[in-house]
Formats: C-alpha cells, sequence, structure tokens
C-alpha cells in the first residue's frame, strides 16, 4: 500500500478572508481626495494596458491560511490582469504581489498609535515584497519614499524630481509645495477640483 502525502488544504482548511479591515477609508475629505487622484490617475496611465492593476483601499493578503493583511490606500500589480477584486489575495494572482504603494495620510496616522501603525505596514511592505514605497501627507505638504534593494526598503535620498523606475512618472514637488505627478506618456490629465494633480508629457 502506498501512502499519499496530506495536502495543506486536508491539514489546514481553508478560511475565510474578509475584505474590510474594520477602518475607515479615510480620516477626511483632502486625505480620501488624494487617494482618489493617485488612484484614477495611475488608472487613465495605465487604461490600455491590460496586464496593470491599480486598486484603492483594498486590503493585501499576501499568505494563505492566515489573515495576516494590511490594507492599501493606493497598489499598483504589474502582470494582473483588471477587474473587480474584494480584496487582493496573492495566491489567486500567480503569487504576484504589489509592487508599488502609495500611503496618504491623515491626522490619525500622526499620534503614537498611528506611527506604529505606520512602522508596522513598513515591516509588511518589506517582508512581502513592495518594491517602491510612498508616503504624501498633503497637509504638511512631505512626501517621502522608499526603493527596494535587495531584501530590504531603502530610503530614497530625495524626492524632488524623483522618477519611479516602475512606473515612469516623475514627482513634480519641492518640500513645502502640492505634489504634481509627470509622466512620459503622451497624454495631459488635469484634475478638476482646487489641489491639482497633474500627469502630462515630459
Amino acid at each position: 500500500m502506498t501512502l499519499q502525502p496530506l495536502t495543506h488544504e486536508a491539514i489546514a482548511p481553508e478560511i475565510d478572508y474578509p475584505d474590510s479591515d474594520g477602518n475607515p477609508m479615510s480620516d477626511n475629505t483632502e486625505q480620501f481626495r488624494w487617494i482618489v487622484i493617485i488612484k484614477e490617475n495611475l488608472e487613465i496611465m495605465y487604461a490600455n494596458d491590460p496586464l496593470v492593476f491599480v486598486g484603492g483601499d483594498l486590503a493585501w493578503y499576501p499568505v494563505r491560511y492566515t489573515l495576516r493583511r494590511m490594507a492599501l490606500d493606493v497598489m499598483v500589480a504589474f502582470g494582473r490582469p483588471k477587474g473587480r477584486r474584494g480584496s487582493y489575495k496573492q495566491w489567486l494572482e500567480d503569487n504576484i504581489s504589489p509592487q508599488v504603494t502609495f500611503e496618504i495620510l491623515s491626522p490619525s496616522n500622526k499620534d503614537s498609535r498611528g506611527i506604529d501603525a505606520l512602522d508596522e505596514k513598513f515591516t509588511f511592505y518589506e517582508t512581502y515584497g513592495i518594491q517602491e514605497y510612498y508616503i504624501y501627507d498633503p497637509d504638511d505638504l512631505t512626501l517621502a519614499g522608499w526603493q527596494r534593494q535587495g531584501d530590504r526598503l531603502t530610503p530614497i535620498l530625495s524626492m524632488s524630481n524623483w522618477v519611479s523606475p516602475l512606473l515612469g512618472i516623475r514627482f513634480d514637488w519641492v518640500a513645502g509645495t502640492r505634489i504634481s505627478i509627470i509622466s512620459s506618456r503622451r497624454a495631459k490629465i488635469s484634475i478638476p477640483c482646487r489641489v491639482r494633480s497633474t500627469i502630462a508629457a515630459i
């Protein structure tokens, strides 16, 4: 008689993966607006590429059979098709992790609990494969970024005119000013609101 090895499914039955982390998408209208501005601009940039998925306020589960997850304000996954998702379950996405994520800060990110949560996010992203991580504070007008070097996310020393290697966009920003995003693609998109974000031909 030949013994068959037990599958993981037999040892650990499938579990439920909630789509929501129970937290609101944003704390205020300014944070929400910037999440939408960045997410929708990226959607337009990659509208004609069927294998670039852009998500907003989406829970990412990198490992099956665990509830370890993180809610991303804006995420980009190259190599994954567009389409509706309740959450991003990596094992259903050819095990491709999101490569780029944006965090838009709000006042709640700046107290001790918020800072601890950001530290936890950073460790999560570093552990599970984020390649580029950007944090923008629309109130204090600060911008920070990290890029993967080996198994670590290392700080980008200057974000002024930084060009994202993966997205091909340039951050038109200096300290104390609103951010604009400029792409090498042949399109110009203006956001019709008080805060103007532009994707334009360089």
